[in-house]
């Protein structure tokens, strides 16, 4: 990329594209186009594409949640993703973009998988039923940006991210993922001085994370630097028990009360970790290791609802 290409961030409402629109412009990176159009809208997409003539293009809009919004809304989480892809990418090549970045996820491995988790282990299990819809879609979006890469030769790369957190992440307990609803449900107990707090599964399933600003980094790093159909980790290549990350986050929120785990509740995948070889071959390497990156997430956090309480 030039520093004056035109480049597409869908979605900037979201905190990956936020943080992707950070990253480039502390980069020098001067011409970023960002759209108030819904992106499941065929017509819309096509009409902005015909406009604004990207050249580059980082997809990363879509649907999130975690298990109790995946298992709540499966509907729509395999709709709004797969429509949202199929229009970007269809009209990124149709507009003779150069070069796209497709956000997939980590659920796309099989729930039994080999770990750490090989980029090859992609469709050799079953998936989670927990997060199925979601994946599903995902991997529609792998199979079609390595699709047109095939037939129509564009240059369209998928990436899969750790699971990600930072600040303007989604906080609401009903469809945040882990680390979000963590840290709202240790901040709103000690905030209301509870005694307790109850999560959800055993504790004992392992995940990596990864901080939403190495995340923009990375994928700037790979616009520029990797050219494949093959999809690759972004990660830290390391993860942690469920039961340890709360209690980490206990005590950097101060919560002084017990945590209860609900052992009624799913734990989704029993681990996913995710093999980063292939991207510390090229020589990124991530700036925040978890701990810093809660300690900034939750400092954004509290500053947010501080600002919203005096606002009230």
């Amino acid at each position: 990329m030039n520093k004056d290409s035109r480049i597409f961030i869908a979605d900037k409402s979201r905190m990956e594209g936020l943080s992707l629109i950070c990253c480039l412009k502390d980069r020098g990176y001067t011409n970023i186009i960002t759209a108030e159009i819904d992106l499941t809208d065929q017509l819309a997409v096509r009409n902005f594409f015909l406009i604004e003539k990207p050249e580059y293009v980082f997809l990363a809009a879509g649907r999130v949640g975690g298990i109790i919004a995946n298992q709540t809304y499966p509907a729509e989480f395999i709709y709004s993703n797969l429509q949202i892809q199929n229009n970007v990418i269809h009209f990124a090549w149709q507009s003779q973009v150069k070069k796209l970045i497709f956000l997939a996820s980590s659920c796309i491995y099989p729930r039994v998988c080999p770990q750490p988790m090989k980029e090859e282990y992609l469709l050799t299990g079953l998936l989670e039923p927990t997060s199925e819809s979601y994946a599903i879609a995902k991997i529609a979006g792998i199979r079609m940006c390595q699709s047109y890469n095939r037939q129509y030769h564009t240059n369209f790369v998928s990436v899969i991210p750790d699971n990600l957190y930072g600040p303007h992440d989604d906080f609401n307990p009903e469809t945040a993922h882990v680390l979000a609803s963590l840290i709202y449900k240790f901040h709103d107990a000690k905030t209301k001085e509870k005694n307790s707090i109850t999560l959800w599964g055993t504790g004992t399933p392992r995940r990596g994370f990864m901080y939403i600003d190495d995340l923009a980094d990375a994928c700037v790093f790979l616009m520029d630097n990797y050219n494949s159909s093959e999809i690759i980790n972004i990660g830290y290549g390391e993860d942690m028990m469920i039961k340890d990350l709360a209690l980490l986050v206990k005590d950097i929120v101060g919560f002084s009360g017990d945590v209860v785990f609900d052992k009624t509740k799913p734990d989704g995948t029993i681990r996913k970790l995710l093999d980063t070889d292939r991207l510390s071959q090229l020589g990124w390497k991530p700036k925040n290791n978890l701990e810093e990156g809660i300690r900034k997430t939750y400092q954004w956090y509290r500053n947010q609802r501080i600002s919203e309480e005096m606002h009230q």
